[in-house]
Formats: C-alpha cells, structure tokens, sequence
C-alpha cells in the first residue's frame, strides 16, 4: 500500500479507494481515446460518496501537492479523464443520491454520477425534457456532462449543455465546497463564474451536482432522412433547410464513406426505399421535426419538400418502431467505423455552415496526402465535422500518420473561421491548439484564470492548456 493509497483509506475508507496497480483500477487510466493508446497511471483511485467526501479528498490532495483527475463516465475523446504519471484519479460514479425534481416550475438537480440517459428517462416520466444527449447518454454522466459542456444530436435547436444549466455544486481549490447559480432562470449578479466552471474539463473545479431547467416535453418526434448522389448536394440541402429559416431539432449529416461502414444496417434502418437507393448514397441528411403534433407534422411536410428537391429518395417514418430504428442506426455508426479496420482517430472541428462543404472536400484531401481513409458525420446545422481517419487496429505508425493528419484538420479549422472543437473539449489530445486559434491576450487570460482557481496547477494538470 503506498502513502497516498494509505492516507485516502484514513480518509474515506478501504471500500472507496483502489490502489493504482490493483486490476480493479485499470479502467480508470483511460477513456474513450484508448484507441490512440493515451493511458496514465495513478497512485491511487478515490471513489467518494457524496460532496463532502470529494471536498475532503481535493483538500488533501491540495495540502500534499497530489495532482487530481476528476472522471464521469470515461466515454471523453479528449483525453480529459486520463491521469498522468502518478497522483489520484477522483471517480465520482457514486454521487446518485436521487434527483430533485420539481415538474411544476420545470426544474431538477441531479448529482454529478447520474447517468445522463436515467436522467432524461426521469424527467420525461414527469412530462418534461432535458433535451442534452451526446452520443454516450447511455454510459456518459452528468458531471461529465456539464465539465466538457457536451452537445449532441439536439444541439441545433436546443444548445449544448450549459444552455440548460442554472447552478452547480462545485469544489474549488483547496477543497472548498461551493455552490453558483441557483433554481432562478435569471442571474447576472457577478461574473458569470457558473460558465467558467461550465467546459473547464475538470480545471477549475470538480462539479458535484448541477441544477437544469426543463422544459415540456414534445409531443411529437417525426424525423426525415434524405439520401443524396453527391456531398454537393446534401450540403446543398442543408443550406436550403437554413435559408428558409427552419427550425429541426437535429439536423445531422453522414459522408459516403460513414454509410457505407454503417451498410448493413442502414437499409434495415431506411425500410421501405430499397437498395438501389441506399447503395446510391454518398450522403444522408437527417433532421427531425418536433413539438406538438400538427406544428411537427406540418415542419415534417416542409422537411420533406424541401430536402426531396435534390434527393436520391427521402425517408419520413411515423412508426414508433421504425423511428427507433433510425436512431439506433445512427448511434451504431460510430462503433460500425470502427469494425471497419479495428481502429479509428476521430476529431471534431467546427466550421461556419457555409463553408462546409470546403471543410469535407478538404478532409479527404487530407486523408490522401496522409495515406489514410476518411469518414465523417456530425453535425451540419452546426457546422460541427466528427472528421475520421480509419486505421488498422495494430498498427501504430498508421496512429502517428492519423496524428500528423489531425494536426492539419486543427489548421483547417481555423482557416475556415472555425474551432478546433465543436463539443468533444481539448483535453490532452488538442492541448496547445488553443494559441493557434486565439489571440495571445485571449490566451493570457485563459491561464490566469487558471491560476486564480488552482495556483497549485493540481486540478487534471495538463489538459485544456491553450500552449
């Protein structure tokens, strides 16, 4: 037993503490990037039950100059929950005490280890929605959430995370538990201390509960699938979909390559076109038109009208069953790359809608100069491209062209007006690409306000650094 483990069993019991070279601890020294072999080592993991146990543990860990790394539900493609070489991984999966949940002034508080799908289960048995839901809803947790500002799917319409948060429970440095924001929709008393917290990846504080508004629950869901012959002309679509000033809740895109990765199931998921249709595709637009019934129905009509005008054929389900297939076909694109060749390096850059189209041409460029197949869908209502470079599962100089190709998309990103991410953070896969993106005032106060929440630099050290 070494002296951290030994002092944090003192601290909090030897049922909540795993020492960092028991096995139990191995799926804590790693997340969502573990295809890119990013892996760390932690002289110990601290599984708290509650805040005033994660406050005990950052105020020792703050006295005896220990680095921390806050974790949700690893499912991060930043690197942002991977330790470093030594101190304590904070776990924060036990913090499920049961929500606070109050329908008739459309509000909850839920802790920080709930898992953000059981969430949005919750509130919708109480008539509500939480529309947050990032690709792993089902594993990701709420802290998490709210610590990388997660979008998603709804992001469109809806905003990401912290559009929906009114307050936090957080510990600062060094180990006080405090609380921002609060039940009211409305605050602007003081700096905006809440949004800081908001995306900071474990920087700045560790977030131990979070307070969201909600609003009513949509009625209806219908969503519409459109397959084109070109990328062209589904970026066509989606710009017409902008212009006329409609408003989906989603409206996704999937390249050629990603459908055809997805091949198998796609023509279970768009039953009913053939497949000569889908063998067509080389790109899919995917909205969905909610809200009430005939305000839906009628954006579903439009939907339809106006992405059928350039489209191979268009997919409008109102079954239940048939919908639901749709969408578990998109969430299984992701998992359906990586079959392709065992592997995958995915980066999400954001771009302005107008030049989207570019930033596609320019990925495949890329991936030819880099010898490297591509795929992409994300986003395209919000310009945001999960870019994706296909590699084979055991070979790693393949890994460092993918790398080498990242670092060029980074580039192209700003080039364009864009980001060099749209919602998965920075983390330690894209530190530094902050300084080439902003200013270098803009950057000085990124590290100040870095030092004024942790002068120790002890909070998940290296991540989220802008050089």
């Amino acid at each position: 037993m070494n002296g951290i483990h030994h002092e944090l069993v003192a601290l909090l019991g030897a049922d909540a503490v795993v020492a960092g070279d028991d096995p139990a601890a191995t799926r804590y020294l790693s997340d969502a990037t573990e295809s890119r072999a990013i892996r760390g080592r932690a002289d110990a993991v601290a599984l708290p039950a509650d805040a005033t146990a994660v406050a005990s543990v950052v105020s020792w860990c703050y006295e005896h100059d220990v680095p921390l790394v806050p974790r949700g539900g690893g499912t991060g493609y930043a690197g942002g929950a991977v330790p470093g070489d030594g101190g304590v991984v904070l776990a924060l999966e036990r913090l499920t005490s049961p929500p606070e949940t109050e329908p008739a002034q459309w509000r909850a508080r839920f802790p920080a280890g709930t898992i953000t799908a059981d969430a949005r289960r919750h509130v919708r048995e109480c008539g509500l929605f939480l529309p947050v839901d990032p690709g792993s809803a089902e594993q990701s947790t709420i802290g998490g959430n709210v610590a990388t500002n997660a979008g998603g799917p709804h992001s469109f319409k809806y905003g990401v995370t912290g559009v929906w948060v009114t307050g936090l429970q957080v510990v600062v440095a060094p180990g006080q538990l405090i609380e921002l924001g609060g039940p009211v929709r409305k605050d602007v008393a003081g700096y905006d201390l809440r949004s800081l917290l908001v995306g900071s990846e474990g920087t700045l504080g560790i977030v131990t509960a979070a307070r969201y508004k909600l609003i009513p629950a949509p009625v209806a869901e219908l969503p519409v699938a459109a397959l084109y012959p070109d990328p062209e002309s589904g970026c066509d679509a989606v710009a017409g979909v902008l212009a006329a000033g409609l408003v989906p809740a989603t409206l996704e895109f999937l390249d050629g390559a990603a459908l055809a990765a997805s091949a198998r199931s796609l023509a279970a998921a768009l039953r009913g076109l053939g497949p000569e249709a889908t063998s067509a595709a080389r790109f899919l637009v995917l909205c969905e038109a909610d809200g009430d019934a005939e305000p839906a129905a009628a954006l579903r009509r439009e939907l339809q009208e106006l992405l059928g005008e350039r489209a191979i054929a268009v997919h409008a389900p109102t079954d239940r069953r048939e919908i639901a297939r749709l969408w578990h076909w998109r969430e299984g694109v992701s998992p359906a790359v990586i079959a392709q060749r065992g592997r995958k390096l995915s980066e999400d850059i954001v771009v302005p809608v107008e030049r989207f189209a570019e930033a596609l041409a320019e990925l495949a460029s890329i991936g030819r100069r880099h010898r490297l197949e591509t795929c992409s869908w994300g986003h395209a209502g919000d310009g945001n491209l999960h870019a994706t470079f296909m590699i084979d599962r055991d070979d790693d100089e393949q890994v460092a062209r993918a790398e080498a190709a990242a670092q060029e998309l980074f580039d192209l990103a700003i080039r364009l007006g864009g980001s060099v991410s749209g919602e998965h953070g920075v983390g330690l896969v894209k530190r530094g690409a902050l300084s080439r993106q902003w200013d270098a005032a803009a950057v000085a106060l990124h590290e100040q306000i870095k030092r004024a929440f942790d002068p120790k630099g002890l909070l998940n050290p290296g991540k989220k650094l802008a050089r």
